[in-house]
């Protein structure tokens, strides 16, 4: 591995020239500390583009982000909803940790806010950038208790890399740090619902990506820690979830290319040696595996004047082994691969004015199971309706959950009784949510 860490490193520095320059005339100075609501725009929303370091490159062929500059960024998000189930304290819908300390009986209601973040980017020279993200979180923390405890309502340090780039000069670009990884397309059509791809196959993990992008030609490479890191990755370290071998990786390619003199096609495929389905029964976060899991994800987004479809497969290679609970009754299903189809429609209803309105609508899925096993699926279909006013928006939502398979003790595990699950493949819910993204 330190071979080839070091082989990577030589190419990439043969690409540098670091050479200091100063700002170009036409980006007005504005003092060291500065304030870009573009910018945060681009690199904090949370579910439509996240490949936040293509971005964040972007950004920087822009003039964004100028040398000796930092730009400091916030975000909120606030919301009000109300849910349904048919099945008492099970709601599939993901914007919050699904669990019945949190939801009870068949009807919830809350307003809350979802997310905060402060964001800070600088650059030293043409070459040289930070960029951190700080995240409060208190709906989808890990944390235990429920939303108002103080386990939930801590702010971490949510991403924070070191990139070694200039695109102007150079295709080739190198980022460590803490990172979303180059894993499948994992951005949502929808204003405020993230799809279930994204919940199941987003990697968020300690590592190293060196890529090129050129010509829309984009593809790279990420070492990932080992270990169980933050989200979506585990290969195991000496049989543990100890992260103290970088023995895990993704690889990622995409080309786009103009189908017309309004229209574009990216067509993209990754792999990634080690996701989150390799444990044993019974299955719970951040727990150590015997062996890794690979993934495969394929990926396509359609842009055409106003009109934006995409669509994207993941699945793993092998079956994931905590996927078959071997009490009975539920011993007569077998293990199963694991998979995410999500397929997407945005249409812009109006270009100029001073509120730019999207109608968008999203099917995504996660099969974790045999067919007919009580965690065989969870579905959810999503339209949403927003207004972007400047770099913000409001935006509308309902939605329909389909199955209830939450993933720690997703097979059973968790009740006296080991051959009892707390899935439900008959459980459903519908909602509406109501609310803002303000960037500044």
């Amino acid at each position: 591995m330190i071979k080839y860490i070091l082989l990577a490193t030589t190419i990439f520095l043969g690409n540098l020239s670091w050479s200091q320059e100063t700002p170009s005339e036409d980006i007005p100075t504005k003092g060291f500390l500065q304030t870009n609501s573009e910018f945060t725009y681009l690199m904090v929303e949370p579910v439509q583009n996240l490949r936040k370091l293509e971005l964040f490159l972007d950004t920087k062929e822009k003039g964004m982000l100028t040398p000796g500059t930092m730009v400091i960024g916030a975000s909120l998000i606030g919301i009000m909803d109300y849910q349904r189930s048919n099945t008492d304290s099970k709601f599939g819908y993901l914007m919050r940790h699904p669990t019945d300390a949190n939801q009870r009986t068949k009807d919830v209601s809350e307003v809350a806010i979802h997310s905060a973040n402060i964001s800070l980017a600088g650059a030293v020279n043409d070459w040289i950038s930070i960029y951190t993200e700080f995240l409060y979180s208190p709906e989808q923390s890990f944390g235990g208790g429920t939303t108002v405890s103080i386990t939930r309502n801590l702010v971490q340090m949510r991403k924070g890399y070191i990139v070694i780039a200039d695109p102007i000069k150079s295709p080739v670009y190198f980022a460590l740090g803490k990172m979303d990884g180059n894993f499948g397309q994992q951005g949502s059509v929808n204003p405020f619902t993230n799809s279930t791809m994204w919940h199941a196959f987003n990697t968020l993990a300690f590592g190293a990506r060196l890529g090129y992008n050129k010509a829309g030609f984009n593809t790279s490479i990420m070492l990932i820690q080992g270990g169980a890191q933050f989200r979506s990755a585990n290969v195991p370290v000496d049989g543990t979830n100890i992260p103290s071998k970088l023995n895990n990786f993704a690889l990622d390619a995409n080309y786009t290319f103009d189908i017309s003199s309004e229209g574009t096609l990216q067509l993209g495929a990754s792999y990634q040696k080690g996701t989150a389905y390799c444990q044993d029964f019974p299955v719970v976060h951040f727990n150590p595996c015997q062996d890794n899991n690979p993934g495969v994800a394929y990926y396509t987004k359609l842009k055409y004047k106003d009109l934006t479809v995409q669509g994207s497969l993941a699945k793993t290679t092998k079956v994931w082994p905590g996927s078959a609970n071997p009490n009975p009754p539920l011993d007569v299903f077998e293990a199963s691969k694991v998979s995410s189809l999500v397929v997407g429609v945005k249409y812009r209803l109006n270009d100029t004015g001073a509120i730019i309105y999207d109608l968008s609508g999203e099917f995504s899925n996660f099969v974790a199971g045999d067919t007919g096993s009580p965690w065989e699926r969870q579905n959810q279909i999503v339209v949403g309706l927003s207004g972007n006013v400047q770099n913000s928006k409001l935006f509308l939502e309902v939605f329909n959950t389909l199955g209830y398979a939450p993933l720690n003790f997703v097979s059973g595990g968790n009740f006296e009784d080991l051959g009892e699950t707390h899935s439900d493949r008959d459980a459903s819910s519908i909602g509406i949510v109501l609310g803002g993204m303000i960037f500044l």
